[in-house]
């Protein structure tokens, strides 16, 4: 039986409506998985208009077992919590905000209550989130308050290069300061795991350091020394292949080239700049995105989740140029997952 998947929209003025209706109507999706967009109708009937989709139908449903999942129909979990007459595209608002936030609510319950086998997420706009009154900092938050779950990290992927990291959203201060022992054990246990489940048998953990050239044995600081040096020599202890710290420089470019499974970013940016080096390709003669692919995923939860690996793209909102790959291949990672065949 194919799993089914819930599709969050993402914050409606974004890109996150019109990606959907392009890779549920151009592409097999239908031959791996069960799609359940959770969202609004209408905003969908809209995006379907600015894609250029009118073929394609918006089945609107109240319940997953409601759906069709055919080709050449969207199904859609209608939560009806946006004016469609009202909602600017490309524009922060509250209104978005909230809406976004109840659609990723949703998902969330459906996949604890086991109605649907894995979730997807669109981005959503973190001011818009915030002004409707929706404290988090991101999806990672809120999934991780509505699952009840402490230990959890980011992974990002792109083909063969995966990170996981031991803070994300936070301040660079933050960040340096979040760089303890015992969460650095935990994020690379947590990604030793995660390369379990995708079937690898001796995964290899490469750990960056937190400072230029490692800290230099102190002089440039002495977070390898106190914190990562004593996580990476307890989890080879564990039976963990971990290896580092190694210099952040180096590390993404040694993972690339197969030397790592996994490596373990110490805070957001470390790890997010390699890998939108390599999945966001912009072609300068045509003034267009060739390619904007990667994937989060949340480890650690008792559900599924992945995601897009970009933002809202408020820039090119309505204008029907978006580019659905990185929603694609969020899919193809859940499909996998939830089958239980991620290699």
């Amino acid at each position: 039986m194919k799993p089914l998947i819930g599709i969050t929209l993402g914050d409606p003025a974004g890109i996150g409506p019109e990606i959907t209706v392009k890779a549920l109507a151009d592409h097999p999706v239908y031959e791996t998985c069960c799609p359940l967009v959770v969202g609004d109708a209408d905003i969908l009937r809209n995006a379907a208009r600015t894609a250029g989709r009118l073929d394609i139908k918006i089945h609107a449903v109240q319940n997953p077992a409601e759906g069709l999942y055919v080709p050449g129909t969207i199904d859609v979990l209608d939560m009806k919590v946006v004016d469609a007459d009202k909602l600017e595209i490309g524009k922060v608002s509250a209104m978005a905000g909230e809406a976004a936030f109840q659609y990723v609510k949703k998902v969330i319950e459906l996949a604890m209550a086991g109605q649907v086998d894995a979730t997807v997420t669109n981005a959503l706009n973190k001011e818009a989130i915030n002004l409707a009154g929706r404290h988090y900092s991101g999806h990672t938050e809120i999934y991780a308050e509505f699952t009840g779950t402490s230990k959890y990290t980011m992974m990002l992927a792109h083909k063969n290069l995966r990170v996981v990291h031991v803070s994300t959203h936070v301040s660079l201060r933050e960040a340096c300061d979040r760089v303890k022992r015992e969460r650095v054990l935990e994020v690379i246990r947590i990604a030793h795991q995660a390369c379990i489940d995708m079937g690898m048998e001796k995964p290899r953990i490469g750990v960056a350091g937190l400072n230029p050239h490692c800290g230099e044995n102190g002089l440039f600081g002495r977070e390898e020394i106190q914190e990562i040096i004593p996580a990476v020599e307890e989890a080879v202890k564990e039976g963990i292949m971990a290896d580092g710290p190694i210099p952040a420089d180096t590390v993404f470019s040694k993972a690339r080239g197969g030397w790592y499974d996994m490596v373990v970013a110490m805070y957001h940016d470390q790890g997010h700049i390699p890998l939108k080096v390599v999945g966001f390709v912009y072609n300068q003669e045509e003034k267009k995105w060739d390619a904007v692919e990667g994937v989060n995923i949340t480890l650690g939860l008792p559900i599924i989740r992945t995601s897009v690996d970009h933002g809202t793209a408020f820039d090119q909102a309505g204008t029907g140029k978006a580019n659905e790959l990185s929603l694609l291949n969020a899919i193809e990672y859940a499909v996998n997952f939830a089958s239980g065949k991620q290699k």
